[in-house]
């Protein structure tokens, strides 16, 4: 199921553990669950066991085998670092468990005293691996293997930012608050009255459960939809797999999930649909979509606002709206997040393919795909849903 691996730090007092099976990784949940509680931040939502329990059961079978280091101190979990992997390009590469779908990559450590001493063993344990190299993406400036140190060989890949919003600040009581400048306050009023002249308008919640499953479904199909209208290549988003894993995590009513929906209805329909995951005190914004039908008349702005307003009622007071900072979450921001995809050898193959420079190509094709002109990239994407 597993295998072992037993250090020596601290008179003996950890042990480190390298979990290789589904099975052996379902069996931590509740030693997880406790570590997670004592020691997470905000933003390693994406590693809760909840979240990758439904990543394993759809993606795990095309994401490589799991190579979870753990290490128990005095035989209590007190580290994870939740791995995966995959033989790519000949290469043996380490990845964060989650992806595609985790928004941020992470390690989950005890805090104390040993702190450094549990992050030097679980280094040490994923490089007996044997793999060639670790690829960190996703990773913020504020995440513990960031502020590790660990990582100071790495090569950097791409540099993005991950705006928020301030909660507190930004939600009024019947809208956007006075954060907001007079005018934009009166088109949220105007975009609303125009909506209810096309039907009754409601504003739903519903907890995890069938409601928010069927909900979940609608989002991704009306990304989905957006996409395909604005000639956006989006393969993690056309892939089966993303729709499924949405549909039964928000339809987890037993376990736990961390994923929260809210939706603006017309006449009982759906027609915009926001897919967040809350943990102590933030709120992260994954999915937010409108109905292709509604898309111009301005279903998207009244639906930030209305997921803000839906995560503060929560009690949550930061609403993370992700990498990359685009335009329209910028106006809605009150900082940002450095993130950073990374990428070490850790053998002397991974150090050959890094000096080739083939670690660049994804963000140059993603670049790419970006400035293909909106009639060949929609064709594209029309021709990449349907191979």
């Amino acid at each position: 199921m597993s295998k072992r691996r037993e250090g020596s730090e601290i008179g003996g007092a950890v042990t480190t553990e390298v979990i290789t099976e589904r099975d052996g990784f379902l069996a931590l949940q509740p030693e997880w669950d406790a570590l997670f509680s004592r020691a997470a931040l905000p933003h390693q939502v994406f590693q809760s066991h909840v979240f990758l329990k439904h990543w394993a059961a759809h993606y795990l079978e095309g994401h490589g085998r799991l190579s979870i280091v753990i290490a128990r101190r005095q035989g209590v979990l007190a580290m994870i670092w939740p791995l995966v992997r995959q033989r790519r390009c000949s290469l043996e590469t380490l990845r964060f468990m989650g992806i595609p779908v985790a928004q941020f990559g992470d390690i989950l450590v005890e805090p104390g005293p040993d702190r450094d001493t549990l992050l030097r063993a679980g280094w040490r344990a994923m490089g007996a691996l044997g793999a060639d190299l670790f690829e960190a993406r996703k990773l913020r400036a504020d995440s513990v293997l960031a502020a590790s140190g660990l990582l100071g060989e790495a090569m950097p890949i791409e540099r993005l930012n991950a705006p928020f919003a301030d909660l507190v600040w930004r939600v009024g009581a019947n809208g956007p608050s006075s954060a907001y400048p007079a005018r934009e306050r009166s088109n949220y009023r105007r975009r609303l009255r125009r909506l209810e002249e096309r039907g009754t308008i409601s504003f739903e919640a519903p907890p995890p459960g069938p409601a928010a499953a069927a909900l979940a479904s609608d989002a991704v199909t009306f990304k989905q939809a957006s996409l395909l209208r604005h000639g956006t290549i989006a393969p993690t988003i056309d892939d089966p797999r993303f729709a499924a894993f949405f549909r039964d995590f928000a339809g987890d009513a037993d376990g736990e999930s961390s994923l929260r929906v809210s939706a603006i209805c017309c006449d009982g329909a759906p027609i915009g649909v926001d897919l967040s995951l809350d943990c102590k005190g933030h709120s992260f914004g994954h999915v937010l979509a409108a109905h292709p039908d509604f898309e111009r008349g301005g279903v998207g702005s009244i639906l930030i606002h209305h997921s803000f307003a839906s995560a503060r009622a929560r009690g949550n007071a930061v609403f993370d709206l992700l990498a990359p900072s685009d335009a329209y979450k910028l106006e809605h921001a009150d900082g940002q997040t450095g993130v950073r995809d990374l990428l070490l050898p850790l053998s002397l193959k991974g150090r050959l393919a890094c000096s080739v420079g083939f670690q660049r190509l994804r963000p140059v094709l993603k670049s790419a795909a970006k400035r293909l002109p909106p009639g060949i990239a929609r064709r594209v994407a029309v021709w990449g849903r349907a191979g």
